[in-house]
């Protein structure tokens, strides 16, 4: 069964066109109109095997926020979509990346409780036009979305640029974990019986 979704989301803000398929090989064709998060999605779906097409327009002028967040309710609203039932998948997944001084810890659980734990203290979160502290407010979209307990960690890192890569980085590999199919099993992961 192909895990695939098409997602279209459109406000007075944005207008937003998202396809996803979990079981791909990494290509990816975005426009965001934010060249920096076009940059974080690309490693998205190289590093996790994730086929990725993302047009987005924004109310940019105003700043980045709308935009942003809207592209993490649908990357959300997608991933969700393309779980399915979530059955015979392995639930659970963490990866830990570096990239150069910075180290980011992603662990996942598929659990269709949304949940997000954001701990990425950084003193200059400027990277060219983008200030990356606004990536809590995309993944806090994602986890409501998705329906995912996730903790963000960074261990490490100064460089805007390098903490951001390798949160992105671990989340691909973190994800790519978690959806995984489990041969070993037919049903949710879940001693409920239901996620």
């Amino acid at each position: 069964m192909k895990r695939s979704a098409e997602i279209e989301r459109k406000t007075r803000e944005t207008d937003i066109q998202l396809t996803l398929n979990l079981d791909g090989g990494g290509l990816f064709s975005n426009d965001t109109g934010l060249p920096f998060l076009d940059h974080m999605f690309e490693l998205m779906a190289v590093h996790g095997f994730i086929d990725l097409t993302v047009r987005a327009k924004g109310d940019t002028e105003v700043d980045y926020h709308h935009t942003v967040e809207d592209l993490g309710i649908c990357m959300g609203k997608a991933i969700d979509k393309a779980l399915g039932e979530r059955k015979g998948i392995k639930r659970y997944g963490q990866a830990m990346v570096p990239m150069d001084e910075a180290l980011a810890n992603v662990v996942i659980d598929i659990s269709s409780r949304p949940y997000l734990s954001y701990k990425v203290p950084l003193k200059g979160s400027v990277t060219g036009k983008f200030d990356v502290g606004i990536l809590k407010e995309f993944f806090r979209a994602l986890v409501n979305y998705a329906g995912f307990t996730m903790h963000i960690e960074l261990l490490s890192g100064s460089d805007a640029h390098h903490v951001a890569e390798a949160i992105f980085k671990a989340f691909a590999r973190a994800l790519d974990q978690a959806s995984q199919r489990e041969e070993r099993l037919d049903d949710v992961p879940s001693t409920k019986g239901l996620l």
